[in-house]
């Protein structure tokens, strides 16, 4: 028997205090895939993600995670949400932020073990914070402290990762060790949701999800993210790097006094 879609929804509605910011979703992840949310800041993103780990009930409809109730199986699912304050104002290390990544498997106060130690090693590794280790969070600059947490994310060896705009303040470099590192969570089996609002990490996931207080287009990259629903999402297109190359860029709409948008 196959395992369980990691994440599967249907008429889901999400909001706050009972009234939905998006509803009318039906989704589908399977072990191994990822799916891309994209939209802007307020389009409802925020929302379902944390719908979907379990730190807000869904407004309506069917919401399963790893074959179960959202939250019911916190060691299995790991979330690095938008506000990565912690250890801003305690005395705490980095590898100690690491480290909480394996208190959901182990417990607050529960003894460390070895291979808890190799996933902590390896998380900050594969980020390339190791030699920040011993350093206070307080001291580090915002990418160090976002790859650190990044890394936490991955201590955690979780079977679903729930990343809310983890390219958020990386640069060039840690933003490669990201995408590599989620590249070998998937070889492992783990799914992954990202919010996002950069066009370029939605196009290697195998589904794509568009939002702007509604759902605008659902489905893989070449099927959701077409011109019309660009512009509807976030009043851009994607178009193509002068002098080509085939990389891809986003072009600014331009409005016009009759509410429609044309690109350049």
């Amino acid at each position: 028997m196959s395992p369980p879609a990691a994440l599967w929804a249907a008429g889901l509605a999400v909001g706050h205090d009972g009234r939905a910011v998006v509803d009318g979703l039906a989704l589908e992840l399977l072990p191994g895939e990822t799916l891309a949310v994209l939209g802007t800041n307020g389009s409802g993103k925020s929302t379902l993600v944390t719908t979907i780990v379990g730190l807000r009930p869904p407004v309506a409809g069917e919401l399963r995670v790893l074959g179960g109730p959202p939250g019911g199986a916190p060691a299995r699912v790991a979330y690095l949400g938008q506000t990565t304050g912690s250890g801003l104002a305690l005395p705490i290390r980095a590898r100690d932020v690491v480290a909480m990544g394996r208190f959901a498997a182990r417990g607050l106060l529960g003894r460390m073990r070895a291979a808890d130690r190799l996933a902590i090693d390896r998380g900050m590794e594969r980020m390339g914070v190791a030699h920040l280790a011993e350093a206070p969070v307080a001291d580090l600059s915002g990418g160090q402290r976002q790859r650190v947490h990044i890394a936490q994310a991955l201590a955690w060896q979780a079977d679903l990762l729930v990343l809310d705009e983890p390219t958020a303040g990386l640069d060039v470099a840690g933003r490669a060790l990201l995408l590599a590192a989620l590249d070998e969570e998937r070889a492992r089996g783990a799914a992954v949701v990202m919010c996002t609002h950069d066009v370029r990490d939605a196009t290697a996931a195998e589904r794509c999800l568009l939002l702007a207080g509604r759902v605008v287009a659902y489905g893989a990259p070449g099927e959701a993210m077409t011109r019309d629903a660009l512009m509807d999402t976030f009043g851009l297109v994607l178009g193509e790097a002068p002098g080509g190359g085939g990389e891809l860029v986003m072009d600014p709409v331009h409005r016009c006094d009759d509410g429609h948008g044309h690109a350049p």
